[in-house]
């Protein structure tokens, strides 16, 4: 906002009085002052610039309204909590398209966030970026997996793979897990594909881990190549009929082609978020 005096300590004066500032809470920028005239006498007026400073709170939150803006998103970014943890609150249309797949969008709007907020300072500040209390309720979803898991792996005397997740998700797992008088939890692998493994105290050395993120139903794969489905099968099943021959019935001669069919392979896809962290 501008404000203007006959001297530009009184247009700072009348600004910072209106406006309910300090000088150390505000920025201050002179844009006209007076001159001096015959007898040194002042000419015009001075008109100087105050706003309010911002915190890395408030940076983080016009940053991420920019964003959404620029994505073309329909959504407003608030500043709920401006305590030891910022917390940003997305308001939008379609909550989806700001927390996306398990989290994604909020993920990554968090990452930038944080890196805004704690630009020039020393010391760290969490800034969490949510929408529609997705967060607590991921929280109670991962919390309540964990103790389910932590019951099969016991039960099965096997470690019990989780898909791969963020650290924030990861933590949660951890914690959940950290009384049990069953299991332990570590996290193996690297970024972008670091999971938890749910750890039986009582571990049957010869059994194979059992995967709960991965899909372990290979018969919906029999007409997947490399994960997708292979047109080509579907076109030779009816190249074969079309050449005379009923469904078990098979062509005479060796049997082998000049070209050999390659072996289909099928396979589980992890799905999740992944961060950073010494987990």
């Amino acid at each position: 906002m501008e404000f203007s005096g006959k001297t530009v300590q009184e247009a700072i004066e009348l600004g910072l009085k209106e406006m309910g500032l300090t000088e150390e809470t505000a920025t201050i920028t002179v844009k006209e002052e007076p001159t001096k005239g015959l007898f040194g006498r002042l000419k015009g007026k001075a008109v100087v610039e105050i706003e309010k400073n911002k915190n890395g709170a408030e940076k983080a939150t016009e940053f991420v309204q920019g964003i959404l803006d620029i994505m073309d998103i329909t959504a407003k970014a608030e500043l709920t909590e401006d305590g030891e943890n910022p917390v940003i609150t997305l308001i939008a249309e379609d909550s989806s398209t700001v927390i996306g797949y398990r989290g994604e969008v909020l993920d990554a709007l968090q990452t930038l966030a944080g890196a805004v907020a704690n630009i020039g300072n020393k010391v760290y500040k969490k800034v969490v970026v949510d929408c529609e209390n997705y967060r607590d309720r991921r929280e109670e979803t991962l919390v309540s997996l964990a103790h389910k898991l932590e019951e099969k792996a016991t039960k099965m005397r096997r470690e019990v793979i989780l898909e791969p997740m963020n650290p924030f998700e990861r933590r949660i797992i951890h914690t959940a897990l950290a009384e049990s008088q069953t299991v332990t939890t570590r996290s193996d692998g690297k970024e972008p594909e670091r999971y938890v493994v749910i750890v039986p105290n009582d571990k049957d050395e010869f059994a194979k881990p059992y995967n709960a993120g991965r899909n372990n139903d290979k018969s919906k794969n029999n007409n997947k190549k490399g994960g997708k489905f292979n047109r080509n099968d579907r076109k030779g099943r009816n190249d074969h009929r079309q050449n005379g021959f009923r469904k078990n019935d098979r062509p005479r001669g060796s049997g082998f082609t000049e070209e050999k069919r390659k072996k289909t392979i099928g396979f589980g896809t992890y799905l999740g978020n992944s961060l950073k962290d010494n987990k």
